[in-house]
């Protein structure tokens, strides 16, 4: 359907000769790549359109006009074009050039002759795995790149006298990097956030179209500059936005609530490209004119490179540059760039003889298809993979899964780093992968893989390699950081326990997390644990690239992930702690703000991978590793509200746990019914809380004192909490020197009127007490400063838990079991006292009556003091009145005969049954009482990682 109302108009406006654009914007996950590329059987417009343009040429009559297309494919990746036809791109990229005649053009980009729509989807597949490996290398994802798809297509008729018309065309079909703003990724709070924005090319695309809109619209000042130099992508789409070109934009609109903001956004983002107004015309010139003029501008810049040479300002002037930028510029730069433009001229010379060629002589052009023919894979490597032990990359991007293929094809396979001068048989590249990382030996009987340096990252089924293991079939393999693979074993196909019939990139990223404690039975989770469960697995592999460029460039950080309670204690948030190794200072960063701080990690590691060193020298605030001192959370104690709703105080020392489960100290808070000024409403228990409903309710919340047990935090400690309807956190306490601060903060919360979700609140609630100390930017360890970032993280290692613990203890306690035990203990051992009272009170009264003389008004009396007894749940009470009004309406009298009277043994058996009641419920309060007793022991007894109960949360 998009193809019918959008693709064939480009293809239609190929034919006749006019340039063409197709590009696709909008928020990652709209539906983008898959409107212009597909997945899988679902072909998308640029499949679609070659395959069409094809089935077209096929079926041409006319045989005085033949065809010539050619294809090329490219990325735009951090401002950095890469060429996705060739295995390697220079370090930098590819440059970006501009010619008199033709505008912005890449230099060296691989333009290659294709035949037939199959050479094509060979070529998207060898552009798709080129682009897959250099994303894993980089750690790049597809969301955060531009690809661009160039397509030439070149009609050539010869009339009756042997002259021939050229009509060329230029299709640009663009898939663009997801739109995402700061607002939405949560990263408007980071400081570097201007400077992390990789994608500015976007910026830059919307500053244009906006110039173009006005300019369009005649509401453009006079001399307006559209800002095409912003940025590379701008540059190569200058003609298709502004110039001779027909274009279509597809705006991809996400259906999700949430992403609201972003639709509109797009949405105007459309509105104003569909405002400009190109002027397109027919590409069509004689072919005679074409050779003549590429030969005479041949000759020329031949005569003056052979005269003497160029001089650079003539040079630039040739390539379109602007001379007045060399101003200032040092005679050995200038040098440099004269031989620079002086070697690209020679290449502008070299692609106008060989175009003069294709046009004068059909072979040459014939000849090129052939030579391009030969170089596409004759389809061997599906053959192969049915017989030969393989490995299959595994990418986050469903495109860019299964694309990479290594055969093990010797009885020895070793794998190493890319670029060095020892020849592997697979070259890996990127951080954490060895110049001699692991061999892969093939015995007769099974295939094992070990580690051949020290240090080797490889793991197998998310557990780290020591030594040799053998390989299965389906087994997960990660080489160093961002290699990720499948095994396939086609020769012997048992598997692994465990593995599933399909294992995706999902299951092994979960895999993976598992090893740092992260092992979880699915099953058995709640929607807020699988959350959690996913996202931490998503994270993972991102804190050990932070961790490995922290080492590489020797930024003494160290990154972990955590789990913070929220102030429901019903879900949890994933964040990011860095420590600085040399101080112990502590950062906790959210999720968003620590991935838009890794992406410039990756940047400035990827420069200075490209031998730009001067990227350590950067100032403080530029760099993404360097954040100002601020106060740290030292844990939390959760007091629950449970008590509150049956009018029972809270008023206990909890312990202050850390995001591990460990404690850091204790704090004491007391939280009171009340009245509305603050006075202590004391033994006023309520057996139902719905009798609160729509009744005025005040409670006192009173922060005493704290004790913490690290001397680091000397400084000062604050507490902060957050009451359901509060607009922000409360503060107590102000940063005190002391570990032993006495805060003596009191604060009243009251209800007008309590209502339904006020009364949910109390009864199941919390209050998250967080305790913070004060950092300063103290000095470094002397016992430090000659270790670097690797030495101390192992050394950090070595002494701490495994971070996954404290996850998987959190996680537990958020699946709802025991979270509340402490507090429905107290409630529990409050009921049970007092229906022991009711019990003994209603056995004394009992037994004063019987001891009277049976009388009517002496029943009454009877009735009258055990109502005033029983406050029990409704249902009791609702008993006794009916019991006491039938006693009233048949007008129950003491019989003067020997014989006692009917109605009035009805009533003591009502009584008896009553009193049986109580003490049915006594007894069982007593063993809820005994249960609740039982857990908790249980609970004492689990490891120090999972056993808190009052954990963060």
């Amino acid at each position: 359907m998009v193809f019918d109302d959008l693709g064939k108009g480009v293809l239609d406006n190929a034919f006749e000769g006019y340039n063409c654009s197709l590009f696709a914007y909008g928020q990652t996950g709209s539906g983008k790549s898959y409107s212009m590329v597909g997945y899988g059987p679902n072909k998308g417009i640029v499949p679609i359109t070659c395959d069409e343009l094809f089935k077209a040429i096929e079926s041409n009559q006319d045989t005085t006009k033949t065809f010539q297309v050619t294809f090329s494919m490219l990325e735009i990746y951090n401002e950095q074009v890469r060429d996705l036809l060739v295995k390697s791109n220079p370090k930098g990229g590819l440059s970006v050039r501009q010619h008199p005649s033709l505008g912005f053009y890449v230099d060296n980009l691989k333009h290659t002759p294709v035949g037939s729509y199959k050479e094509i989807e060979a070529r998207m597949d060898e552009g798709t795995k080129n682009r897959t490996v250099a994303s894993t290398n980089m750690n790049a994802t597809s969301s955060r790149a531009h690809t661009v798809v160039t397509i030439t297509f070149d009609q050539v008729k010869e009339a009756e006298d042997g002259s021939k018309m050229k009509k060329s065309s230029v299709m640009n079909l663009v898939d663009l990097a997801g739109s995402e703003r700061a607002e939405s990724t949560g990263a408007t709070g980071d400081r570097l956030k201007e400077g992390a924005n990789i994608n500015k090319s976007l910026s830059a695309l919307g500053n244009v179209i906006s110039a173009l809109a006005e300019v369009s619209s005649g509401k453009a000042a006079k001399g307006k500059i559209v800002p095409y130099r912003d940025s590379v992508l701008t540059k190569l789409l200058q003609n298709a936005l502004g110039g001779n070109s027909k274009t279509i934009m597809i705006a991809a609109l996400s259906p999700a609530d949430v992403n609201y903001d972003e639709t509109l956004s797009t949405l105007r983002y459309a509105d104003r490209a569909k405002q400009i107004k190109n002027k397109a015309t027919v590409n069509e010139s004689p072919t005679d004119k074409l050779i003549r003029e590429l030969k005479e501008e041949n000759e020329r810049m031949k005569q003056l490179l052979e005269g003497g040479g160029l001089t650079l300002d003539q040079m630039m002037q040739q390539s379109g540059h602007d001379s007045a930028a060399m101003q200032g510029v040092s005679e050995e730069e200038r040098e440099a760039m004269r031989q620079e433009l002086e070697e690209q001229i020679r290449r502008e010379m070299e692609a106008n003889l060989k175009m003069a060629d294709r046009m004068e002589n059909t072979d040459q052009w014939n000849d090129e298809l052939q030579q391009a023919k030969s170089e596409i894979d004759d389809n061997q490597t599906e053959q192969m993979k049915k017989t030969t032990p393989h490995f299959l990359n595994l990418n986050e991007d469903i495109v860019l899964t299964g694309m990479v293929t290594h055969f093990l094809t010797k009885e020895e396979t070793v794998v190493g780093r890319l670029g060095d001068d020892q020849e592997d048989d697979i070259s890996l590249s990127g951080i954490s992968i060895k110049k001699e990382h692991c061999k892969i030996i093939m015995q007769d009987k099974e295939i094992l893989i070990m580690p051949m340096e020290e240090n080797a990252k490889i793991k197998v089924n998310g557990v780290t390699l020591t030594g040799p293991v053998p390989l299965k079939h389906k087994d997960r393999v990660l080489f160093g950081l961002n290699h990720l693979y499948v095994f396939y074993n086609p020769k012997n196909p048992a598997t692994s326990e465990g593995t599933p019939e399909k294992v995706d990139y999902e299951f092994a990223s979960l895999e993976l997390s598992k090893e740092q404690g992260m092992a979880w039975d699915e099953q058995n989770m709640n929607r807020e644990q699988q959350r959690l469960r996913q996202e931490i697995a998503e994270v993972y592999p991102m804190i050990a690239e932070a961790n490995a460029i922290s080492e590489e460039l020797d930024k003494f950080k160290s990154f972990d992930v955590v789990l913070i309670a929220n102030n429901d204690a019903q879900s949890a948030n994933v964040m990011i702690k860095m420590t600085n190794l040399l101080n112990g200072n502590t950062w906790m960063w959210d999720r968003s703000t620590f991935v838009n701080r890794k992406f410039i990690m990756e940047e400035h590691y990827q420069k200075y991978s490209e031998g730009d060193n001067s990227i350590l020298e950067i100032p403080k605030e530029q760099d993404p590793f360097w954040e100002p001192v601020e106060d740290v959370m030292i844990g939390a104690a959760t007091y629950y509200l449970q008590p509150l709703a049956y009018k029972i105080e809270v008023d206990e020392k909890m312990p202050i746990y850390d995001y591990k489960g460990k404690s850091e100290g204790n704090l004491n808070v007391g939280i009171y019914p009340c009245d509305s000024s603050g006075k202590v409403i004391e033994d006023d228990y309520c057996e139902d809380p719905d009798e609160l409903l729509n009744k005025p309710f005040s409670f006192k919340i009173t922060v005493r004192d704290a004790v913490i047990s690290k001397s680091r935090f000397i400084k000062g400690i604050q507490v902060r909490f957050q009451v359901r309807g509060d607009e922000s956190e409360q503060t107590a306490g102000n940063f005190v020197a002391s570990l032993t601060p006495n805060f003596n903060f009191s604060r009243i919360v009251s209800f007008e009127s309590l209502k339904a979700a006020e009364l949910d609140y109390l009864k199941n609630g919390s209050i998250v007490f967080k305790v913070f100390g004060k950092q300063e930017d103290v000095r470094n360890d002397t016992a430090k400063k000659h270790m670097n970032t690797k030495q101390l993280r192992q050394a950090e290692n070595n002494k701490q838990d495994n971070v996954g613990n404290s996850a998987s203890a959190l996680l537990q306690i958020l699946s709802g079991d025991d979270k509340k035990l402490v507090s429905e203990m107290k409630v529990l051992q409050k009921k049970c006292d007092t229906y022991d009272r009711h019990e003994q009170q209603i056995k004394k009264i009992c037994k004063e009556y019987s001891e009277m003389e049976p009388s009517p008004e002496n029943f009454n009396l009877l009735i009258e003091e055990i109502s005033k007894v029983l406050t029990l749940e409704q249902t009791v009470r609702d008993k006794m009145k009916a019991v006491a009004l039938a006693s009233r309406l048949v007008g129950v009298g003491a019989s003067q005969s020997s014989e006692p009277n009917p109605e009035t043994q009805k009533l003591y058996r009502e009584m008896t049954t009553m009193v049986s009641r109580v003490e049915e419920s006594n007894r069982t309060l007593k063993e809820q009482l005994e249960e609740a007793e039982r857990r908790r022991q249980n609970e004492d007894l689990r490891s120090e990682g999972d056993s808190a109960a009052c954990t963060i949360l």
